[in-house]
């Protein structure tokens, strides 16, 4: 088995949505022509007053608005969901797209009023969302379930079965997250962590795995991050710390470690210890000039992490 390639794609925001509604075609096209591997989109309920879009109906959306276009969610809330309606939307997607979507989930919680509008207990967030991937697993064989857990009791099946399989990347930094990946993911989807934390989360997965005697596993771990581009890593760096100090109410100093800014061949040094430690996927929310001009300096980026890994 070869070195897997460099792949990059951009995380969409509700801004974003705004200001490309109505033409996703030419925003699928956009990141087609610039060489963007994917678009990930996010998901809510109702977040942080009442905003949010879904991540499915996003999905399929872009997925239809160009046919060489990949998507993922990143994440998706699966435990806000009964995964029986979750299941019959993926197998969906999968006969609408067939091989170019992946399912990235999460538990969610940053805002505990989203569980509350959807009647979940926050403090149970995390094994119902355990206990939803399984089950949305085991519905995507096209077998008839028969389930009886803590949130669930289901019998009955979901048919066809996603052909190529739907691969399940898990999101979060808990233990529990990575256990999560390991027993139930094909790639964990990383989010501030160092890239020491990064190879150390890996081994996690990879135990839990062998655990759970998953031991043919093609994994697809990527790295989300926030980044700034712009022709010098000051203004760059402006970019996104104005972006992100007015997203979380944090001072920037908090994240910067984590966010690389500059123009790409700076962004790319930034990025060679992850990869370094094995990290091949990278998703980038990107602060710059315009979106059009955040996918041609990733797509630069990933030209750049590929030469260096040859």
């Amino acid at each position: 088995m070869g070195i897997d390639p460099i792949r990059v794609g951009i995380v969409l925001r509700e801004q974003d949505l705004s200001e490309w509604g109505g033409r996703l075609h030419e925003l699928a096209e956009h990141a087609v022509a610039a060489g963007i591997d994917h678009l990930t989109v996010g998901d809510h309920v109702s977040f942080a007053g009442g905003h949010g879009a879904d991540g499915l109906i996003q999905a399929t959306a872009l997925l239809t608005a160009h046919r060489r276009l990949r998507v993922q969610t990143g994440v998706y809330l699966v435990g806000l969901r009964h995964p029986a309606i979750v299941a019959r939307q993926l197998a969906t997607i999968a006969l609408l797209a067939p091989g170019r979507f992946k399912f990235g989930v999460g538990v969610g919680g940053d805002d505990p009023s989203e569980l509350e509008l959807c009647g979940i207990d926050p403090r149970e967030r995390g094994a119902r969302t355990t206990e939803a991937l399984r089950c949305v697993r085991l519905f995507m064989r096209g077998e008839d379930v028969e389930f009886r857990g803590r949130f669930f009791d289901i019998h009955g099946a979901i048919r066809p079965a996603p052909d190529p399989p739907i691969p399940i990347l898990v999101g979060g930094r808990s233990d529990a997250a990575l256990k999560r990946t390991g027993r139930l993911g094909e790639g964990w989807l990383a989010l501030w962590v160092s890239p020491r934390r990064f190879a150390e989360a890996i081994d996690t997965i990879e135990h839990a795995a062998a655990d759970a005697e998953r031991r043919e596993v093609r994994w697809q771990h990527a790295l989300q991050l926030w980044a700034g581009f712009d022709a010098s890593r000051a203004t760059a760096r402006e970019r996104v710390s104005r972006a992100m100090e007015a997203a979380y109410a944090v001072a920037f100093e908090r994240f910067e470690r984590y966010v690389p800014a500059g123009p790409p061949h700076a962004v790319a040094e930034d990025l060679a210890p992850y990869l370094a430690e094995g990290c091949r996927r990278f998703n980038f929310v990107a602060e710059a000039p315009s979106l059009p001009a955040a996918m041609e300096a990733a797509a630069e980026v990933k030209a750049l992490l590929s030469a260096a890994s040859v």
